[in-house]
């Protein structure tokens, strides 16, 4: 497909334009990037946006502003009110955020979620201000083929970017000097950095494997082959930065220890169809996984059992297609999903329903995350497009507060149903 940065390949590279054979395993675009990229569902194109309803007031501020005032230098201030495709009932202030010319395929709150980090198939990283949406920087000498994943480590000193074009590439996030570059024989098809900032996990398309690299020495720790038995889809650190979840295409969940350099779980069978993505909760003993099957789970890394009954069995309702990706707030509290129906749930987790569903994306959602005050959710998608979205009033909302009011008049429902039959 084609590329609009200046200077990129359009056919990223050499090997892309060889004919595929039965011995070409290692010129393939990986199979993940065809069903992300080629999908059920056509890439939606740029059109006038008609939902915007202009305001005086930034859409984000309700009144109040829990991000702190952007300087009196920063004259471009969102001055619109959007509310998208939302329900009447449950509208949520959000900002557009536009400035990729392709596929948006991850995002990120960092530097004390002032900041933005996305990465795209344009072959771009860039830096945003939160307040807003101005795009401050593009990393330097960027990737020759689309991005896959970026990722931050938790002080927002470093960042890192995986892409198409083999490679895994680490900047400064305060000068956006790039600091290293390593290649790899295989498509990498996930990266994330340790929480501690030490460690860089890759997700290996061919030979089914993570590679764990040390990120000040620049040197592999470990390369482990055969992980899986089809490719990988998604890796990730736990918040100690000691072990790597990393689920795959085999519908398999593995955790490995870096210390001692094994598989400390194997779940398998976990979903009923390829798991594309997991996050493991601020504590470390619970890991979501969310597949095309379009459900999530959450798993006890300590047991590799599923929570099967109660808050967490609702979570497999929620979404029409594919779930994309998940994220945990940081207590735990809820959970947010992003999925190919082109919305963001958002879940209770000690309730266990979905609280609401944000709409408004032309396209899949790729990626989602959330600010660390709880009051932000941030999603990439398809689109081309982020959205910042305000859900610090999402209680407030008449349609969340009717969920609820329903949910507990269920809940009583069954509770008398149960009564009688005991009777």
């Amino acid at each position: 497909w084609a590329l609009r940065r200046p200077g990129c390949r359009e056919t990223m590279g050499e090997d892309w334009k060889k004919p595929l054979g039965p011995d070409s395993s290692h010129r393939r675009m990986p199979l993940v990037t065809l069903v992300r990229t080629f999908g059920g569902f056509k890439m939606s194109t740029p059109e006038a946006r008609q939902d915007r309803l202009l305001a005086t007031l930034d859409p984000l501020a309700l009144g109040k502003s829990s991000l702190p005032s952007p300087p009196q230098s920063d004259m471009y201030y969102m001055q619109e009110e959007v509310w998208g495709d939302q329900e009447p009932l449950s509208k949520i202030p959000f900002k557009i955020l536009s400035g990729h010319d392709h596929v948006v395929s991850s995002c990120h709150f960092c530097v004390d979620d002032t900041k933005l980090l996305s990465g795209s198939y344009d072959c771009t990283v860039k830096l945003w201000n939160a307040f807003n949406g101005a795009v401050e920087r593009e990393f330097e000498h960027g990737p020759e083929a689309p991005v896959v994943e970026c990722s931050v480590s938790a002080d927002s000193r470093r960042v890192i970017a995986a892409s198409y074009d083999k490679t895994v590439r680490a900047w400064d996030l305060e000068t956006g000097k790039m600091l290293w570059k390593i290649s790899h024989d295989n498509f990498i098809v996930s990266c994330k950095l340790s929480p501690d900032g030490k460690y860089v996990v890759s997700g290996l398309d061919v030979d089914r494997g993570i590679c764990i690299t040390d990120m000040e020495n620049v040197t592999t720790v470990a390369h482990v082959k055969d992980h899986h038995q089809r490719s990988l889809t998604a890796c990730c650190f736990d918040p100690d930065s000691q072990k790597v979840a990393s689920v795959s295409l085999d519908r398999t969940i593995k955790i490995w220890d870096v210390t001692s350099q094994a598989t400390l779980l194997t779940i398998p069978k976990a979903h009923a169809n390829a798991i594309s993505n997991c996050c493991f909760t601020f504590s470390g003993h619970f890991l979501c996984t969310c597949s095309w099957d379009k459900s999530l789970k959450i798993w006890n890394v300590h047991t590799g059992e599923f929570r099967n009954s109660g808050a967490c069995v609702t979570l497999m309702k929620g979404h029409e297609g594919s779930v994309s990706s998940c994220f945990f707030a940081r207590d735990s509290s809820f959970l947010i999903s992003g999925g190919f129906d082109k919305t963001v749930a958002i879940w209770d987790i000690t309730e266990g329903y979905r609280k609401l569903a944000l709409k408004g994306h032309k396209d899949w959602v790729m990626d989602v995350a959330i600010s660390s005050n709880k009051k932000w959710i941030l999603s990439a998608s398809k689109d081309r497009t982020m959205r910042i979205w305000n859900i610090e009033e999402i209680d407030e909302i008449p349609l969340v507060i009717k969920q609820k009011k329903a949910r507990g008049l269920k809940v009583q429902q069954e509770k008398k149903e149960t009564y009688l039959k005991l009777w």
